[in-house]
């Protein structure tokens, strides 16, 4: 299907529809990388060159031989203590205290179907969907073996790779570093592309030369973080949108992550994605082993449009689960911003009975709703139902819900603790804190230990036992800050703690899924301080940001889209003016940024004048004749926020018949010029029409001269334009 192996040079090829992926297992063993790009044919080993290199070791295998040498050779799987002075996938602490893993080709086996990594999120597929390459590789002197895991899609144009390492030894030994993909170009200029923020502000496009030394984006957070997304892009220089080579690694993991790209002194190129390295020192002893999370590839010789589809029909596809990866998900109103802590059951019976009377379908209760938390420095840990503020327990309030007509969401914090609670007075233990130090907060709340199961077991027990009460439609998992203090009293192998961790909150996440497979979840930290690919493969949404003003918004979801698809986008419409930036956008302008994502509302309803409730019914309307295609369509780019006056984007189906056009003004002056925006993936020579519209233009026509923008006296105006194609 899509994987070869040619016997006599050892050469395997990883074919898919648009892509070649080749390597080889040459004489001595190492595995040896080829070529990476738009399909090729035959072998690409004559792209090998060996030349004697000033200062470049040579393996003692080579004898006299100068010219071999892993400092200059591209590497599918490099590792310390081989002579290649680059950045390395795999650093192994032996138990005498060496740095030291030369791994050898030892055999491989090819398996219909793509593998899994239990305990571990990763792409999925059947057997008639994908292919699985295993390589097996071995120390010779300490027995630690490698199995090397490449996934193929070939519809999907999607590699992904992932690394078991065994300890087949007599000793324990300690993984200090662990990537589980590297591309290594032999040529090629590239600028890279990697999407850095901070809370309230994440995931900017950043597009920078790739130069000599190495470039480094990394969380030690914990997290994947707000800081840097586990996502990067290689592009060569003339890439844009529409044409040009450009290679994505995404990181399917949740905590802390190290993507590494350097430009070496031959001018070769090497990216790594893999595990932070830094508090980090696993230990593997005899007969175990360890898993490194995946590592997801793909390329576009069509520029970065192309590369994003691959990555968004993928993750739909083959990385969301459940019954929602494919349904529309409800509309819904969020209490947070509507009164945040100062809620009753009352106020929230009268925020139900606003939203059931202009379309909305659930009403979620974010924080607030436990213990004594009628402010964020208690309570956490404390999962019981404070019935004196809500009059009345869970299960009646959801029932009251439910009789409006609507469905019942509930937020959740569960890896949290605050000091100030019953939990935390009566297992201080519980809570990862350094012994004889001060803990350092955030939030003012601490982390509890989820690498220790009997932890995880009474926080599910606790929060089944609310959710049991009634139907939940809905949960969304929160994560409010950074960890910081590493130590967990179960173990004295602290290095491994935070992979542990991140393994633990998995775990849960799983468990859930299994108990309430009818009940959808939506990832949070902070808004997007945890929005990854680890994180879909349990939560089919994730609250992009806690930023919901509208214009901010565009630029985080333009970032946001280079890697991941709107159907996993949470996005609301908020008040004016907005609680972040203080900014005033109008409902219409609001409402089309939103549906850019899973859509809802985050505001208090009932504070909304007769016309805005005629315009929020139907914007509820909109967005259900719509989602279908804003969920599946593909997604299209059609203007750089940063820069432009305007921000634009749209989504296709993908038999090309319909579109939705979205245009936000960014920038307006006094006697303002006209933009024209551009239309991308229509059929050249069909017409197509706008809704509400007689005239017809042809797709040709809307991609090469565009459609011009109104010229209107206002802020931020906003546009939405429907096009179907008709048959002439």
């Amino acid at each position: 299907m899509g994987i070869e192996f040619e016997n006599e040079k050892r050469i395997f090829t990883l074919q898919t529809d648009h892509t070649t992926y080749q390597f080889q297992a040459d004489a001595y063993g190492f595995l040896l990388h080829l070529y990476y790009g738009k399909t090729v044919y035959g072998g690409m080993d004559y792209l090998l060159t060996y030349y004697d290199r000033g200062f470049s070791a040579n393996p003692y295998d080579a004898n006299q031989d100068r010219t071999y040498s892993m400092d200059a050779l591209p590497q599918e799987f490099p590792t310390s203590g081989t002579g290649d002075f680059r950045s390395p996938a795999l650093t192994v602490k032996n138990s005498d205290g060496t740095y030291s893993c030369d791994l050898r080709y030892k055999s491989h086996r090819i398996i219909n179907g793509k593998y899994s990594l239990p305990g571990l999120p990763a792409v999925y597929a059947t057997e008639d969907e994908a292919q699985t390459l295993e390589i097996l590789m071995e120390d010779a002197v300490t027995k630690v073996q490698a199995v090397l895991l490449y996934g193929v899609l070939p519809k999907y144009d999607i590699i992904t790779r992932s690394v078991k390492i065994i300890n087949q030894g007599e000793e324990k030994i300690h993984i200090s570093k662990a990537a589980s993909a590297c591309l290594d170009f032999v040529s090629g200029d590239y600028d890279l592309i990697s999407f850095y923020g901070r809370h309230a502000m994440e995931r900017n496009f950043q597009r920078v030369p790739l130069s000599h030394g190495k470039q480094i984006l990394r969380s030690r957070r914990g997290t994947s973080s707000h800081q840097y997304n586990p996502a990067m892009i290689l592009a060569e220089k003339d890439t844009t949108e529409e044409s040009g080579n450009c290679y994505a690694m995404v990181f399917v993991y949740s905590g802390c992550f190290k993507a590494e790209a350097e430009k070496d002194q031959f001018n070769q190129s090497r990216a790594l994605m893999g595990l932070a390295s830094e508090l980090f020192s696993y230990p593997v002893g005899p007969g175990e082993s360890f898993l490194i999370p995946e590592t997801v590839l793909t390329y576009s010789a069509e520029g970065m449009s192309q590369l994003s589809q691959n990555l968004h029909r993928c993750f739909r596809n083959h990385l969301c689960r459940g019954k929602f990866k494919n349904e529309v998900r409800p509309v819904l109103v969020n209490s947070w911003e509507a009164d945040y802590f100062n809620f009753t059951g009352e106020s929230l019976l009268k925020l139900g009975r606003e939203a059931a009377k202009l379309g909305i379908e659930m009403l979620v209760l974010d924080d607030g709703w436990f213990g004594e938390r009628n402010d964020d420095n208690t309570s956490l840990g404390d999962w019981v139902v404070n019935e004196k503020k809500l009059g009345c327990t869970m299960g009646e309030l959801i029932g009251k819900i439910n009789d409006l007509g609507l469905k019942f969401g509930l937020w959740i914090e569960p890896e949290m603790v605050s000091e100030d609670s019953d939990l935390y007075r009566e297992h201080p233990d519980w809570a990862l804190q350094i012994p004889k130090r001060h803990p350092v907060r955030g939030r003012n709340q601490l982390v509890l230990d989820f690498s220790r199961k009997e932890i995880r077991d009474h926080v599910f027990d606790q929060i089944c036992s609310v959710l049991d009460q009634g139907k939940v439609d809905y949960i969304k998992w929160d994560m409010n800050r950074s960890i910081s203090d590493i130590y967990s009293s179960e173990t004295k192998e602290q290095g491994k703690v935070l992979y542990d961790y991140v393994l633990g909150v998995y775990d849960f996440l799983e468990r859930l899924l299994k108990r309430y497979p009818d009940t959808l979840i939506e990832g949070c930290s902070g808004g997007g301080g945890r929005f990854d690919a680890g994180m879909l493969y349990y939560t089919p949404q994730i609250w992009c940001s806690d930023n919901t003003d509208a214009i901010d918004r565009i630029e985080i979801q333009y970032g946001t889209s280079f890697i991941y698809p709107a159907s996993c986008v949470g996005s609301h419409v908020s008040a004016v003016p907005n609680h972040q930036t203080g900014r005033v956008t109008s409902l219409n302008t609001r409402g089309v940024v939103a549906m850019a994502g899973t859509f809802g509302y985050e505001l208090n309803l009932g504070l909304l004048s007769d016309k805005e409730k005629e315009e929020v019914k139907d914007q509820v309307k909109k967005f259900k004749a719509y989602a279908p295609l804003i969920q599946n369509g593909d997604y299209y780019r059609l203007s750089d926020p940063l820069k432009d006056e305007l921000g634009a984007w749209a989504f296709v189906s993908e038999d090309r018949s319909e579109a939705l056009v979205n245009v936000v003004m960014l920038k307006q002056h006094g006697n303002m010029t006209v933009n024209y925006v551009k239309m991308r993936g229509l059929v050249p020579e069909a017409y197509y029409r706008i809704d509400g519209h007689d005239r017809l233009y042809s797709g040709a026509a809307l991609m090469q001269a565009g459609l011009p923008v109104p010229i209107e006296s206002g802020e931020y105006l906003a546009y939405q334009k429907y096009l179907r194609r008709v048959e002439q």
